[in-house]
């Protein structure tokens, strides 16, 4: 990379009619230590917005978000194309982060963490604290609180950069595998290519959540779906033991409602074992809930983790398994 500044590609993708966030998001992009960048907005409507660094294509409904973040590529005359979702907007030192990290040729792409806003509604916190604790994401909390930077094999496209050189020699989002294009754009640049992803805590924006409860249910769900899809299509990176475990959940509650009707000894000591692990998850509940009061000092979102993340977990779950055993195919 030359010592000059790169230029950035900004591409938002936006299926909403009048989106309120995107102002938002705008406002946050003008407060950019880092200012050598353009936007690009591709949309399902036409939008009503103005901006000097602003380029806007509209394409409908027809055209899935893969396709739209792959035409909002073809724009860009940027180096690193930024991907932003059109619920998020960056902090102050976003794309500076991002840059830093492309000085090693060997980075093909950055990845940070998606906040809940802090002045998100109580049911919008308690959803970003299903996903940002320990119970609720296992090891993946650095994706929705800062971590350790890290190299990653697999990042969302909710706040992912990427070398646009690396981009189009893997041609890009695949639309075949939405949703989860970004699942499939990662594995081809960390294995076809043999580059590698970073993980930049300091690339941060806050990323507005899903209502209680059925959006985020289904938000959730749907990445279940995909997700045990993809653990059996593209096991490099999806075929892992931690993804599995709702699923072994879901299914384990299902079988200690039936208890009361087994009577072989053999049902009956699985029975047992069912209840000592489900006393486990109980109290890994409970010790979840006190980490989340202890870094949101709201006990109101601690007593909702409760039962917000064993709804996540049972649902979540379900689903991974629809996807794992049953889809031949994702829907665009």
């Amino acid at each position: 990379m030359s010592s000059s500044r790169p230029l950035v590609s900004i591409i938002i993708v936006d299926y909403k009619r009048n989106n309120p966030y995107l102002k938002e998001s705008l406002k946050a992009i003008d407060q950019q230590t880092y200012t050598h960048f353009e936007i690009i907005l591709v949309t399902d409507y036409p939008v009503n917005l103005t901006h000097p660094k602003l380029k806007k294509k509209s394409y409908g409904h027809y055209v899935g978000p893969a396709q739209k973040r792959d035409a909002g590529a073809k724009l860009a005359r940027g180096s690193i194309l930024s991907f932003l979702d059109d619920d998020a907007y960056p902090s102050p030192g976003w794309l500076q982060a991002i840059v830093d990290n492309f000085a090693d040729p060997k980075v093909a792409a950055v990845g940070g963490p998606g906040v809940t806003p802090p002045d998100s509604s109580w049911d919008k916190q308690a959803s970003g604290w299903a996903s940002a604790s320990p119970l609720g994401s296992g090891s993946y909390t650095y994706r929705f609180l800062p971590g350790k930077k890290r190299l990653v094999d697999d990042y969302p496209s909710m706040n992912l950069s990427v070398r646009k050189s690396d981009f189009n020699k893997v041609k890009g989002f695949d639309s075949h595998y939405y949703p989860g294009e970004d699942t499939k754009l990662c594995l081809d640049l960390t294995h076809k290519l043999g580059k590698v992803i970073v993980y930049e805590p300091k690339a941060l924006v806050y990323h507005h959540r899903r209502s209680l409860l059925i959006p985020h249910l289904k938000q959730n769900g749907n990445y279940g779906l995909h997700r045990g899809f993809f653990a059996r299509v593209l096991p490099k990176t999806s075929l892992r033991p931690l993804y599995f475990l709702p699923s072994l959940m879901a299914l384990g509650l299902i079988f200690l409602l039936f208890s009361p009707l087994y009577t072989h000894p053999l049902l009956a000591l699985v029975t047992q074992i069912g209840h000592t692990l489900l006393g486990f998850y109980i109290a890994a509940l409970c010790l979840n809930a006190l980490w989340i009061l202890n870094r949101s000092r709201q006990p109101l979102q601690a007593f909702l983790s409760l039962p917000v993340i064993f709804l996540t977990h049972f649902w979540y779950g379900l689903r991974f398994l629809q996807g794992f055993l049953f889809t031949r195919k994702l829907s665009r």
